[in-house]
This record gives C-alpha cells, structure tokens and sequence, in this order.
C-alpha cells in the first residue's frame, strides 16, 4: 500500500487555504471597520485581473525553468500601441486585436531572440526589459500629449464593469487550463521543465516548447493591455509597471515551484494574483504605509520559496 505523503499534501493545498483565510480576515476586519464591503471587493477584482491574466499566460513560461522579467513593459507597450490605433480608427475591435498581436509578437521576439543567440530567456528578456521601458517614453512623446496617451473614458464605460473582466479572464483561464492539462503540450512542457536533457533525448524540442509558452504569455500580456485601457484609459509611462514583479510574487504565492516542471500548475496565479491584493487591503485596513507592506509581502516571498524548495533541493535533476 502506498504511503500517503501528509507533507506534500499540505504543500499542496496551502496556497488555496491561505487565500480562504486572507479572505475570511478580509471580511472579519471589513465588518469590524464597518467598510464597504462590495466596494472593497470591486476594488480587489480591479487591482488583482490583470496580473491574473498576465501570470497565467506567464506559466507557461515558468514551466520550462524560465522567467520573463519585460512582461509588465510588454504590457505598457501594447496598451499603448492599442490607444493609438484607437484614436486612429474609433473601433474597439481594432484597439483589442491590436493589444494582442503586439505583445503576442513581442513574446516571439523574446524566445526568437534566446533562440538565435543559444542564451538564457532571462538574460534575453532583461535586455528586451530596457528596450520596452524607452519605446514606452518614444510612444508618449510622438503620439501623446508628452506625458500621457489617452482615449475618451466614454468609448471603454460599457466594459469597464466586473462581470467583462471576470468574463475575459474566466475565458482564458479555462483556455489555459484546457492546453496546461489536457493535452500533449502541456505534458511536453513540464517534461521539459523537469528535465530538459531527457527531454531532448526523446525527440522534445525545447525551442518548440519554448515558441508556444511565449505565445500563450503573450496573448495574456494582450488582454491584460487591454484590460488596463479599460480601467484606465490615460495612460502614463507609469502603466504596468508594477506587473513585472507583481507576476513573479503572484507565481510563487500561488504555490508554483521556482524551478518549473511536473509540479507546475495553472491556478497558482490566480491564488496568487488574489492573495496578493487580499493582503494588501487588509494591511490598508490596519492603516500600515506602503513601505511596511512592501516588507510584509518581500518577507512572505522569500518564506514561501524556501518551503516550497526545502524538500527539494537535493532532488533537482540536471539541467
């Protein structure tokens, strides 16, 4: 009879518990405080959907051992080009199909890029990282007023709403969970995740796997753009810029191992991405600055990946 492993069961399901109790002390101290409640939660859903969005695409990428560190910049420069093109042709559609494919090719370019020259996805991305943030400044200045570019709050009311967004993620969060689980794809991945020699030996192409990660991150980069314009259609060379980290700390909130692999897992950045924000109300609504949390969230991070590698370091295979 196989021995039931108590300790990684708990591993395993402790990312969910904790977002429940974040939740419930959300509540607990929301009531005590006599807050809004509904406003409160609205609030979370609007600082919390993007970086869902973006972090479940980015899986993919995490999956294969690797990180992109340009995706909150990728995000400012879709959402920018997308504005543009919208004040160009008024249509909606347009500024949507455009968000996508500049960021879808953008993510190409990153893994085309690591490709070509045989260099780590990080080393690739960092660079890229540099590039993005002054495009950001070069959009501004040619096509904006100099500081912001901006479509009519008017054209994005209707969709500025709780349900769209919840809609749209819902929607490739189930894309996601469709290619992750259930099919080849998502399996070759994580084979190569956990071990890229083996992989290769059995015929996996890593540059393959590496094209599609970057497209399914890139088509979250897309819609997370195209959220932002949503919720906020002036945009500043500020748009995003927190995506970047907030996605990695989303990530491993989420229970998602650092190193990739078998133990990957979709839902760890919604479970992050919400934790995250659930934390941060609940440390506004105990009056703490900005600094305070900031050390809060950097010391559950380093916690977090500490546990979740401890039982592992010795049994890294080679990569």
């Amino acid at each position: 009879m196989k021995k039931i492993d108590i300790k990684k069961i708990v591993l395993s399901v402790a990312p969910l518990m904790g977002l429940l109790i974040l939740i419930a002390t959300f509540f607990l101290v929301g009531v005590q405080k006599d807050i809004n409640i509904t406003y409160g939660l609205k609030s979370i859903v609007n600082q919390s959907i993007v970086v869902a969005i973006v972090a479940t695409g980015a899986i993919f990428i995490y999956t294969l051992g690797s990180f992109d560190i340009s995706l909150g910049a990728s995000v400012a420069v879709s959402a920018l080009l997308g504005a543009i093109v919208y004040n160009k042709t008024e249509s909606l559609l347009v500024m949507f199909i455009t968000c996508i494919g500049i960021a879808v090719c953008i993510s190409l370019f990153n893994s085309v890029l690591a490709s070509v020259f045989n260099l780590p996805v990080f080393v690739t991305t960092i660079a890229m990282l540099s590039v993005l943030n002054a495009l950001v400044l070069v959009l501004i200045s040619a096509n904006g007023t100099g500081s912001e570019i901006a479509i009519p709050a008017s054209a994005v009311a209707g969709l500025d709403n709780v349900g769209f967004k919840i809609t749209v993620f819902a929607i490739f969060l189930v894309l996601c969970i469709f290619i992750f689980n259930y099919t080849k794809i998502g399996r070759m991945q994580k084979f190569v995740g956990g071990n890229p020699l083996c992989a290769k030996l059995t015929g996996i192409s890593d540059k393959k796997m590496g094209i599609i990660a970057f497209v399914m991150a890139g088509i979250g980069v897309g819609l997370g753009a195209f959220l932002s314009i949503v919720y906020a259609p002036t945009l500043t060379k500020n748009t995003a810029s927190s995506v970047g980290m907030d996605v990695i700390i989303a990530i491993v909130f989420g229970g998602m191992p650092v190193s990739g692999g078998a133990r990957s897992k979709i839902t760890a950045a919604t479970i992050g991405a919400f934790s995250m924000t659930f934390l941060g109300q609940i440390m506004t609504l105990f009056n703490l600055n900005t600094g305070i949390g900031q050390m809060v969230k950097a010391a559950i991070f380093i916690f977090v990946v500490f546990v979740a590698t401890s039982d592992n370091r010795q049994k890294m295979l080679p990569r």
